[in-house]
């Protein structure tokens, strides 16, 4: 048995600690909230498999100056940001290639692809199992035009081996006839899944693993301590503390403390994401669904219907913006101009984004002391189970027949 830190308890901290704690090591959490208190609790709740296509696709770079102008469209940026983002934004822009887009699909689908069942073995017996719900996965265009734009990246999801099935909106409409006429196409992915409330999903499983002899520590971290390349200590205002391995899923906020442990060249920053919440509506949709024309989802909750995404920068400390709700609010209301609900609840949180979108996760030190498992922008829920599974095999020294290369956080030293 061995004694680990995990910082961070989001659904990668938690599912890395419950993974570890199931293969009979003693560890402990540090959270300096409560657990679920940032993107964990605010995603759009999907188990998105076939979400392996990078938003960097080519012909990004040339349209993302007309974006940022059009209050219409997905992406936003605060201003006054703009210099700090720059060196970040040329390396981010730079990956809008053919070649990444497929190295991204293959490798994500290694991490993606069976989150459902991932999702499955760690809620198993917990109170959290009663969140998890298989369904289709669907994608909505306004018309067949806007589809075939992106027929290609569809071929990239059946050649990776993603199941989905293409169907007019009229069909579409005998299946869920929530939003009537909105679709011209929609692609239902199947052997997917969803989460009714991220929020108290994850709590559920930190409850669990709290039960299952677990400890959580609340507590900000504010140093690392490193000896000849190797994780020693983590430095909290609670105190020093020590373990024989100490695994870094922050989230948007590990990027500072993975540079002390020795990625210095870590190109990252935050992606802003917001949804608002529709409480107690009148009519419920039955599969989550990807409206393609402003890049955000619909997904039907416990007693509330989330519409989430968008990109924003910003930074960790700004505020919410009011463009992007304003967006959201002309989405739903041409949307969803049928149903009636109690209130509108907001919420801005912040996603972690590597310059290539693919996560970091495994060793960042000779010794193996120290880890990190960060960086899944827009899937940190789909793949966050996975994530924990891959960390706890690599600290019990269980032998993987899988390619994580991809994932190797070195990449970034």
């Amino acid at each position: 048995m061995k004694n680990i830190l995990v910082a961070g308890a989001g659904i990668v901290g938690v599912s890395t600690a419950i993974w570890l704690q199931r293969a009979g090591h003693s560890v402990t959490l540090i959270e300096r909230d409560t657990p679920a208190s940032g993107t964990s609790h605010g995603n759009a709740g999907v188990l998105a498999a076939a979400a392996v296509i990078p938003v960097t696709v080519p012909g990004l770079k040339p349209k993302a100056p007309g974006m940022l102008f059009d209050p219409d469209q997905p992406l936003f940026l605060r201003w006054s940001y703009l210099p700090r983002l720059l060196p970040f934004l040329r390396n981010y822009l730079s990956f809008g290639t053919d070649d990444h887009v497929a190295h991204y699909a293959r490798n994500m689908t290694t991490l993606l692809g069976d989150s459902l069942s991932q999702h499955q073995a760690l809620a198993d017996g917990t109170p959290a199992a009663k969140y998890v719900h298989a369904g289709d996965y669907c994608f909505g265009y306004p018309t067949e035009a806007a589809y075939k734009a992106e027929a290609k990246y569809w071929a990239i999801r059946a050649e990776n081996g993603h199941d989905f099935t293409a169907m007019s909106g009229a069909a579409y409409r005998k299946i869920d006839p929530f939003y009537a006429n909105q679709f011209g196409v929609v692609v239902a992915c199947k052997n997917h899944g969803r989460i009714s409330d991220p929020g108290a999903y994850v709590r559920a499983l930190a409850d669990h693993f709290v039960d299952q002899g677990g400890t959580i520590e609340t507590a900000t971290l504010t140093d690392i301590e490193m000896e000849n390349g190797a994780c020693q200590a983590l430095i909290t205002d609670s105190g020093r503390m020590t373990a024989d391995h100490i695994v870094l899923a922050l989230g948007p906020w590990s990027a500072d403390v993975a540079r002390k442990m020795g990625l210095h060249n870590l190109q990252f920053e935050s992606e802003r994401g917001y949804h608002i919440e529709l409480v107690n509506p009148s009519a419920m949709p039955r599969n989550p669904v990807m409206i393609a024309a402003g890049k955000f989802v619909v997904t039907p909750m416990e007693g509330r219907i989330r519409c989430a995404g968008v990109v924003e920068f910003g930074g960790l400390k700004a505020g919410p913006s009011r463009a992007p709700f304003d967006m959201l609010r002309r989405y739903i209301k041409n949307l969803m101009p049928h149903i009636t609900y109690d209130t509108q609840v907001e919420w801005m949180g912040h996603r972690p984004a590597p310059a290539d979108s693919l996560p970091l996760i495994g060793p960042i030190d000779t010794k193996g002391r120290g880890l990190v498992a960060f960086g899944h922008q827009h899937v940190g829920l789909t793949g966050g189970p996975k994530t924990g599974r891959i960390i706890a095999d690599m600290i019990s020294d269980v032998p993987s027949n899988t390619d994580l290369s991809a994932f190797d956080p070195l990449r970034s030293a």
